[in-house]
């Protein structure tokens, strides 16, 4: 059964991830880029004080003023919950080992074409939210695809983009992130995986029962934690190897180039290997151009698309440009991995290999300090989908729906804990794709309404 589904994943992977998938991916970005005058890069400044500066200096972002929807803050918790997972940790030392250090260059330029698909999503996300019967703020790319595309062809968009956000919850939402942490619990603290799907699922049933507030509430708390304890770590491994940062830097840049010693054209085989998993892994670690996260900014308590778009930007870059660059200069100057074709000197991947890196500088406590960090990025990333999928059944099936849904998502948390890691992979990776298609469809038909927005936005400000 297993054999079988590898290969015919293999296939539609192949299919969504081909050079088709990528160029709209990379064509999406660019497109956004241009028409909005490169709106990450001019106004870098303006959209970081409005975003985690306003955290500290702007009430109205953390404050709850709307009793059915959430604080801006707690969307942007939630949603780098969902984002900040296994691929910042797993998926770059998986993107260093398959594509070689250059695929961390790939991985940056995904991201700075990223913010402005992630940007356009979550502006699209306000302009065509609205309330339902109970109040709640409904949107997503289900709505802007069926609303502002229109026709049938929109529709049948938007309810292929539901059926996939669905299948997605299950794959990276899911499976995936609890296959990491059980391995990792099992590896480092010798827990049965079977047990820590137990105590995941029944953890995860009392979470997402409670609806996108309790979700939001407990993502709040986790989050901030989270990201302080793997940035404290992270820097000071790569402040410890400070000498051969240089060295990781300019691996990075041959590599992504195909220049490295090992060989190959500037447009070889090294270079393209490069490309497609620094673009693969660069949309698994912070999901720009999947829409999913759209989901929960749409439910924020602000009124300007424009900035809760600049949240979304803010969202990829934390995600890939400091979280998955720290991981990457861990590994890379942890001297565990050849600098010119990026493969394991040591005979170990996935989060073996970064827990290795950080034992250089922790000793014993190096494995014990990833697998915390994998328990904490995967298992608030599978509350995070949770959401999300739950969105995508009650467009697809009603509200009535919901329930369901949160009960088979809980329970394929110990389906996941006990499944072949490179299985949950593989259908993540597949699941992506078939998410992203429909959804930068509508992104690119739609961009005229991001660029309308923009304008005006700047001109009142």
């Amino acid at each position: 059964m297993w054999e079988s589904l590898v290969r015919v994943n293999a296939v539609v992977s192949g299919v969504v991830w081909g050079p088709v998938g990528l160029a709209l991916l990379f064509g999406t970005g660019c497109l956004l880029t241009v028409r909005t005058g490169f709106f990450q890069l001019r106004y870098f400044g303006y959209w970081m004080r409005h975003t985690i500066g306003a955290i500290f200096l702007d009430r109205n972002v953390t404050a709850h003023t709307d009793d059915e929807a959430i604080s801006q803050f707690q969307s942007l918790c939630t949603a780098l919950a969902a984002t900040i997972g296994t691929g910042n940790i797993v998926g770059v030392a998986a993107a260093i080992l398959a594509g070689g250090p250059g695929a961390v260059f790939w991985m940056w330029v995904m991201a700075l074409l990223g913010m402005m698909t992630s940007y356009a999503e979550n502006v699209l996300g306000i302009c065509y939210r609205r309330r339902d019967a109970a109040g709640r703020w409904c949107g997503g790319p289900m709505y802007y695809l069926a609303e502002g595309l229109g026709g049938g062809f929109g529709r049948a968009l938007a309810v292929l983009f539901a059926c996939f956000c669905v299948l997605a919850s299950f794959g990276m939402g899911n499976m995936s992130q609890i296959n990491s942490i059980a391995g990792n619990l099992q590896a480092v603290f010798r827990v049965p995986p079977v047990a820590t799907g137990i105590v995941l699922a029944l953890l995860t049933g009392r979470v997402i029962l409670g609806g996108l507030k309790r979700v939001a509430a407990v993502t709040e708390a986790i989050v901030p934690l989270m990201a302080l304890f793997y940035l404290f770590g992270a820097l000071t491994v790569v402040c410890v190897h400070w000498a051969a940062v240089p060295a990781a830097f300019a691996a990075i840049f041959r590599g992504a180039f195909g220049l490295q010693a090992a060989g190959g054209g500037v447009l070889g085989y090294g270079m393209a290997r490069a490309i497609s998993w620094g673009f693969k892994r660069g949309a698994f670690s912070n999901e720009a151009g999947l829409g999913a996260s759209v989901l929960v900014h749409c439910a924020a308590n602000v009124e300007e698309p424009v900035q809760q778009g600049m949240w979304g930007m803010f969202e990829v870059f934390a995600d890939t440009m400091v979280v998955c660059t720290l991981t990457a200069l861990v590994v890379l100057t942890s001297g565990l991995v050849d600098l010119d074709t990026g493969a394991a000197l040591t005979g170990v991947e996935g989060s073996a290999l970064v827990g290795q890196a950080f034992s250089a500088v922790f000793g014993a406590f190096g494995p014990q300090f990833i697998a915390v960090s994998v328990l904490l990025f995967a298992y608030s990333t599978t509350l995070g989908w949770s959401h999300y999928g739950t969105r995508a059944v009650v467009y697809l099936l009603g509200e009535r729906a919901a329930a369901g849904y949160k009960l088979v998502f809980a329970a394929m948390v110990l389906v996941g804990a006990v499944m072949k890691l490179d299985l949950a992979w593989a259908l993540s990776d597949t699941f992506n794709g078939l998410m992203m298609l429909p959804n930068l469809v509508g992104v690119v038909g739609l961009s005229g309404v991001v660029v309308r927005e923009t304008q005006a936005y700047l001109k009142r400000k």
